[in-house]
């Protein structure tokens, strides 16, 4: 990561990260039950929102506005092929997300996504591109997070299958004691769709306690509405 080139508020990362850092930081977030949305790849597809690499430029105007500008190889972070290659077809992707905060606590953004990927000589041409929202007004944080994608052939098979996902959530994140605090809850919705392939909703409810800076106990409970299913986990997160 290089910052501040130029002497400008222009910034520079190169190699493996994240896609979505820039709307929301996934690997962060306090629940055990994922962003959903963010790791969907309909049919075969090898496109998400996760890990890839690439070159990430980010950029502050004065007017409280954030640019990012990321080119990927758009094919995960998997490991390299025989010659010592780490994308897998001829193509690069790109995205492109603009922020702004709109008074103290408000921030809205949006951001569009468009690539190719190739698998047997058949190509897939793909879009995704969405809004999302935070609001914050202590002790409640709120994050929203709406996103649409079209693929021609996600299962690449030379008969074109469009396919349409859609998908987001919402998490609300309460901290009564500000970051410093000794514990915190977390309400988070999971909701995304493949017309004619997959559906998922969920709802979570996640405490955590801190015992040290690095160390958090944490129980979870998530009941997945098209499964009629429960799942409850306890336990620690800890980092040294």
């Amino acid at each position: 990561m290089f910052n501040n080139l130029f002497g400008t508020d222009l910034d520079l990362y190169v190699g493996q990260y994240q896609i979505c850092d820039p709307l929301f930081k996934r690997e962060l977030r306090l629940t055990l039950e994922d962003y959903q949305i963010y790791r969907t790849r309909p049919g075969s597809s090898g496109i998400d929102l996760t890990y890839d690499r690439g070159l990430m430029l980010t950029y502050s105007l004065p007017t409280h506005t954030d640019i990012t500008v990321e080119l990927l190889n758009g094919s995960g972070i998997g490991p390299a092929d025989g010659s010592r290659n780490f994308d897998n077809d001829k193509y690069k992707n790109g995205m492109v997300r603009v922020s702004q905060d709109l008074v103290e606590g408000v921030r809205i953004g949006g951001f569009g996504y468009y690539g190719k990927e190739e698998e047997g000589g058949i190509i897939n041409t793909m879009w995704m591109a969405g809004p999302d929202l935070s609001l914050t007004l202590e002790p409640l944080e709120l994050n929203i997070q709406y996103l649409e994608r079209r693929d021609d052939d996600p299962w690449f098979t030379f008969a074109t299958r469009k396919t349409t996902t859609r998908g987001g959530f919402g998490e609300l994140i309460y901290t009564p004691e500000g970051d410093n605090g000794k514990w915190y809850a977390v309400a988070l919705y999971n909701w995304l769709e493949v017309p004619q392939f997959t559906k998922y909703s969920s709802a979570t409810g996640h405490f955590g306690y801190m015992l040290a800076r690095n160390f958090r106990l944490i129980g979870e409970y998530t009941y997945d509405f098209e499964a009629k299913a429960n799942k409850f986990s306890v336990g620690f997160v800890s980092a040294f």
